[in-house]
């Protein structure tokens, strides 16, 4: 995926998943609503058109109720995008971002501020209306194409702390599984005639100390490739207090 191409600096995403390059994450898709389309002008519509095609981002019209949702690294992000701030009619905008808030788990209001009175009329209202700091985040820009290249950065950052959330979880189940392994290996070689190769095998069969210690002999027998003799000592290791009293430590 390209790199994204600003004209202006960006206070709001300064950190390395900001910038979308070929080597970070796959393309995401954009859905936006139909009815937000309609109101805008049709060459802002072609610039955002054409800013997620250079971007390997794919653009579907959707019923929805936010302006947009951006699938990007399996993460479904929601936008408001008010485009033109009316200073007498801010009620419809705070009352459908707390809305909004309850269905989306991430959801970002961007606004269009270019002027000192809009930032102001914001400012009050932000506080008028009781909102919750983050809940959902405001973003504040100063011209409608800087809002959009915004929210595609704030996308394209969420799905890649999500997809590092996921390396992050799959890496430590990963070590956990690893971690069990040699624990359960540990414990049965302990056993007086059993080898690395009948841990492994009964690791491979039942998968846990104790369903190994419920196993019967018929089953172990059926299941892996050990001998009579060693299911038989299984067996008994966990059944026969005498037995597993006096095990082999190594």
């Amino acid at each position: 995926m390209a790199n994204f191409k600003s004209g202006y600096a960006d206070p709001v995403l300064e950190n390395p998943c900001s910038k979308v390059t070929k080597s970070s994450v796959s393309a995401g898709v954009c859905m936006m609503n139909t009815i937000w389309r309609d109101q805008q002008h049709p060459s802002f519509i072609n610039f955002i058109s054409s800013f997620l095609a250079a971007n390997s981002f794919r653009l579907n019209f959707v019923p929805i109720a936010p302006d947009f949702i951006f699938n990007c690294g399996g993460l479904s992000v929601a936008f408001i995008f008010v485009t033109k701030w009316d200073c007498g009619n801010v009620e419809t905008i705070f009352s459908r971002a707390k809305k909004l808030n309850a269905q989306f788990a991430h959801l970002y209001v961007t606004l269009n501020l270019p002027t000192r009175d809009q930032n102001d009329s914001f400012l009050c209202s932000y506080f008028k209306y009781e909102m919750q700091l983050g809940r959902p985040t405001f973003v504040p820009v100063q011209d409608i194409e800087m809002g959009f290249e915004k929210i595609v950065k704030i996308a394209h950052s969420c799905g890649v702390s999500k997809q590092q959330e996921v390396k992050t979880k799959l890496k430590a189940e990963r070590n956990q599984s690893v971690q069990q392994l040699e624990n359960f290996i540990r414990v049965v070689t302990s056993i007086p005639g059993i080898d690395n190769h009948d841990a492994n095998a009964l690791n491979q069969a039942i998968g846990s100390i104790e369903g190994t210690a419920k196993a019967s002999k018929e089953y172990i027998l059926e299941t892996t490739d050990l001998s009579a003799d060693n299911a038989e000592t299984i067996v008994r290791f966990f059944r026969d207090s005498k037995f597993y009293l006096c095990p082999k430590i190594i």
